[in-house]
Parts: C-alpha cells; sequence; structure tokens
C-alpha cells in the first residue's frame, strides 16, 4: 500500500481513478483539482507517488513538473494523460518524470504502472518505447548496448568489427536521438528507456 497524490482538474477523471487505486490496490488517494492544491498538498505531506495531469491548470505543460521533481527528487511523480503522445512521455522522462500514463490504459495496466512506480521502477507505456527504440538503428542499439556494459570506443569497434571512427560517429548520432548530452547520458537514456 502506498500513498498517492493525484492531480487532475476532471473531477470524475479524477474520482475513478482514486476510486480503483483506493479499492484494488489498497492505496491511500489523496485527490486535488489543480497543480498549486498539489503543490500545497506536497509542502504539507509526504507521498509514495504523485500523479499529475499533463494539461492541468497551473502545469505550464511540463514546467510544473520540472519544478516539483527538482524540488522533492526522493518523490516519484508520474504524468497522466488523455492525448499526449510519445514524444511527450520522453519529454516527461527528461523532466524527472519516473513514468507516463496514458488514460488509456486499462485498469489492471494502471495498478501495475502504480505499484512499480512506488516502488521505485520506472513505467512508460510500450508504444512510447518502442517509439523510441525504433529512432535507433540496429548497429546504434549494439553500439549502446555496448557502451552501457562498460565497453570504450575501441572495444565496440573491435567487437563490431569496425573502425573506432565508425562508432565515435555513431555515438553523436544516437546521443542526438536520445537527446542525451555525452555517451554516459546516453546509455543511461536508453537503459531508462528499457533499450539495453
Amino acid at each position: 500500500m502506498g500513498r498517492v497524490l493525484l492531480a487532475d482538474d476532471h473531477e470524475l477523471v479524477r474520482e475513478t481513478i482514486a476510486a480503483y487505486l483506493t479499492q484494488n490496490g489498497a492505496h491511500e488517494v489523496t485527490s486535488v483539482g489543480s497543480f498549486d492544491e498539489a503543490v500545497a498538498a506536497l509542502k504539507a505531506d509526504d507521498y509514495d507517488l504523485v500523479m499529475l495531469d499533463y494539461r492541468m491548470p497551473g502545469m505550464e505543460a511540463l514546467d510544473g513538473l520540472r519544478d516539483v521533481a527538482a524540488t522533492y527528487p526522493n518523490t516519484p511523480f508520474a504524468l497522466i494523460s488523455g492525448a499526449a503522445g510519445p514524444d511527450i512521455a520522453r519529454h516527461a522522462i527528461d523532466s524527472g518524470a519516473a513514468g507516463f500514463l496514458p488514460k488509456t490504459l486499462a485498469p489492471a495496466e494502471l495498478m501495475e504502472a502504480v505499484d512499480t512506480l512506488i516502488a521505485g521502477g520506472f513505467f512508460l507505456p510500450d508504444e512510447a518505447v518502442a517509439k523510441m527504440s525504433s529512432s535507433l538503428t540496429p548497429r546504434e542499439l549494439e553500439v549502446v548496448r555496448g557502451i552501457a556494459a562498460g565497453k570504450s570506443n575501441k572495444e565496440i569497434a573491435r567487437d563490431l568489427g569496425v573502425q573506432e571512427v565508425t562508432i565515435k560517429l555513431h555515438v553523436k548520432t544516437l546521443s542526438r536521438k536520445l537527446d542525451a548530452r555525452n555517451r554516459t547520458h546516453a546509455a543511461m537514456r536508453a537503459r531508462d528507456n528499457g533499450l539495453v
């Protein structure tokens, strides 16, 4: 059982999710209707998971998420959305979210996602992971897996039977695709997104 803060300006959605999590997951849910109310609740109490609606007043797209995730680094945040796609999911993770929960998730999937997040894991829907992995070529995936395994560019080049300069080029390209600052960050982003 976890303590969940649910912030969504749609009362029906909020009540439905809260009731499901309470009845089926034995979670204690505090629900609020705006971002400002969520910030006030965070100041007043500790939560095992905070779920924020993407299009809620006060969120200012992902700025609100970025602010609270930085202020409460030990609290997992998840973005919930009815319409946002895989690109928003990726930006949510970049902004400090531990998960992205489409409102179209089946109830059992929602419960599994919430339990995973409370346990300290990450959650992205399959379509978001698929979009991320499909943006990398098979060779780029091999390279990022080599980086994640702690190998140097030279070692990866030897393993794949190519020149080291080719690996450097792949690292540059895959870092751009993963929006990573360097090869280590690329490996972390790939791991977070389930690619390695």
